[in-house]
């Protein structure tokens, strides 16, 4: 058996929670590869609503095992404040959870970190959503990380506290003040308290070696669906460097992401939405500062389900698609949030960029290039409400002419439409 793969192609917050949960009954596992809290990932039906920030969106699912890899940051105090609240829905998540013990843990000075360190650019922020992703990564790779195989080691509230310290000159260094600096309503004492009861009760979950449990299950003949968070223009290595996240996003990282050969890779489904957003700082060529902007922004409910800022809207950007398309191998693509656009009289879809008159070859290298701009191609809207459409054949003929004009730029089939937020509202060819 092979990994299939859904990851997003855009700036992150494409919809691919939904996607997961609603092919999650065709997998028996579903492996978190990368990223940390920063995710937000909302799954909706039945009337409720959830939002995961860690948790695969395949926990929903009783009979289907859920893997936080290797290659994801873990917070344990809003990992468990995850699973409370499922639980109080009446799920029991801890049933088919695992996680990697070789995940590495966000101490609550990661966070103190990043705040100091956000705060200390100035105008240059990032718009990081201060949750210690950075940091981090950052000890990850300078290998002085803390990881979840370590918190049952008898010198962990050492290594702890000589790493908090670390952090603590750094942030006294950049001369921030952080009395009043609070996470999740709490002081940064109270936090690190609630951090500590997190740990304790991370020991009683299946923690595993993911890399071995993964490889057995496919040989077992098992299937493994690997999720993405972010996006990949936020990719750190292609994406609108340095406005991205700390993490590599692509499809070359699932493998270093769960301990895959990239020999058992399967078929790589990419997630868009029929326009295009942007949280935080960083370029955004069709953005749209106008009431077009503004109405995808309150038709799609456009905030941030991590942060609930509001997210820069614009128009869907196809040679940004097709960069992503090249650097992931895309196989089938799958468009959301196309009802956003059902009372838009006319559609742009930006099929180019000029650089003063001379059109520019390719996808631009720094996008924030104010002498670059971007090319239209203006298409009809459907002008309707895509809540009766029940099957792709009853979709209307301009929707259709707006699929065929992407899948036709793009050498791409868009296999799956949402129509709506419900896992109900999904059309498949």
């Amino acid at each position: 058996m092979k990994v299939d793969v859904i990851l997003g192609l855009q700036w992150g917050d494409e919809g691919k929670g939904k996607i997961v949960d609603v092919f999650t009954p065709h997998y028996d596992i579903i492996a978190r590869f990368q990223g940390g809290p920063n995710a937000g990932h909302t799954i909706e039906f039945g009337g409720k609503k959830f939002v995961l920030h860690t948790i695969p969106s395949g926990i929903f699912h009783p009979k289907t095992q859920n893997v936080i890899g290797n290659g994801v940051i873990i917070d344990p105090f809003i990992l468990f404040k995850e699973i409370d609240k499922l639980a109080e829905a009446g799920m029991h998540p801890e049933e088919n959870l695992l996680v990697s013990r070789r995940a590495h843990l966000i101490l609550p000075s990661h966070r103190l970190l990043d705040a100091a360190l956000e705060n200390n650019k100035g105008d240059s922020r990032i718009g990081s959503t201060l949750k210690g992703i950075g940091p981090c990564y950052t000890d990850k790779y300078g290998r002085s990380g803390l990881r979840v195989g370590n918190i049952s080691d008898p010198d962990f509230n050492s290594r702890y506290q000589r790493q908090k310290e670390e952090h603590l000159a750094v942030v006294r260094h950049v001369g921030f003040d952080y009395s009043g600096q609070r996470f999740d309503t709490f002081a940064f004492d109270e936090y690190e308290e609630r951090w500590f009861d997190a740990i304790r009760r991370m020991k009683g979950l299946m923690i595993i070696d993911s890399e071995s449990f993964l490889n057995e299950a496919l040989d077992q003949g098992k299937s493994v669906l690997a999720e993405g968070a972010q996006g990949t223009m936020l990719d750190v290595d292609f994406g609108s460097y340095p406005y991205v996240t700390s993490s590599n996003t692509v499809s070359a990282g699932v493998c270093a992401g769960l301990g895959i050969s990239p020999r058992r890779i399967g078929k790589i489904f990419g997630v868009f939405k029929a326009y295009c957003t942007r949280v935080g700082s960083g370029p955004f060529p069709t953005e749209l500062d106008d009431e077009y902007g503004n109405n995808m922004r309150i038709g799609g409910n456009e905030f941030g389900s991590t942060t609930g800022r509001p997210r820069r809207c614009g128009w869907l950007d196809l040679p940004a698609l097709k960069y992503s398309l090249m650097l992931n191998g895309i196989d089938s693509l799958i468009m959301m949030k196309a009802d956003v656009l059902n009372a838009f009289q006319e559609i742009k879809i930006c099929t180019g960029y000029q650089r003063g008159d001379e059109p520019v070859e390719g996808f631009p290298f720094d996008l924030s290039d104010p002498a670059l701009s971007p090319v239209y191609t203006e298409l009809q809207g459907w002008n309707c409400d895509l809540k009766v459409c029940t099957t792709m054949d009853h979709i209307p003929a301009r929707l259709g002419d707006y699929i065929k004009f992407i899948e036709k730029f793009l050498d791409c089939p868009i296999d799956i439409i949402s129509t709506g937020p419900d896992r109900t509202q999904t059309l498949k060819r």
